[in-house]
């Protein structure tokens, strides 16, 4: 049986740890499951943008069916025309952004700070592991109090 992309990520999170219990574990396979879900949490993200860009390619579509000749004046000398504009992807992301921004179910707002939790908790469990010094032991920084013999300068 193959394995999926969940499974993937967490065995190769879990590998980079040396759990020596099942209580050490947790926080890995924890932190494992936040990574995933902050990698879902950009692939909502470029959704939102995209079903935006999709609305507007739509709305774009139906004003061009039907121009009225005020419509064409005001896009003529405003400067909408994307042909005639190099700003214009970047313009375009940032009404989408904004229009996303002030949707009344704030889908924007929510990810984002959905996002900065899972962030946040990342941070802690990351904090907890190396203060645990869970690293793979090859990989370990050397936390030590007192200087080598070798670091000591005698005059």
């Amino acid at each position: 049986m193959a394995m999926s992309r969940l499974d993937a990520s967490e065995a190769a999170i879990t590998g980079d740890y040396d759990a020596q219990s099942a209580v050490e574990r947790e926080p890995v396979l924890r932190l494992a499951s936040i990574l995933w879900r902050l990698r879902r949490a950009t692939i909502m993200e470029t959704g939102l943008f995209e079903i935006e860009a999709e609305h507007v390619r739509e709305y774009r579509e139906n004003r061009r069916l039907l121009p009225g000749s005020g419509d064409v004046m005001h896009t003529i000398f405003r400067g909408d025309n994307p042909e005639t504009n190099a700003d214009a992807p970047a313009l375009e992301f940032a009404r989408c952004f904004l229009r996303l921004a002030n949707l009344p179910n704030f889908a924007l707002d929510r990810l984002s700070r959905y996002e900065a939790t899972l962030w946040r908790q990342a941070g802690r469990i990351i904090y907890a592991l190396e203060t645990l010094d869970r690293r793979k032991p090859q990989e370990r920084m050397r936390r030590r109090w007192f200087p080598s013999e070798a670091e000591i300068e005698y005059e």
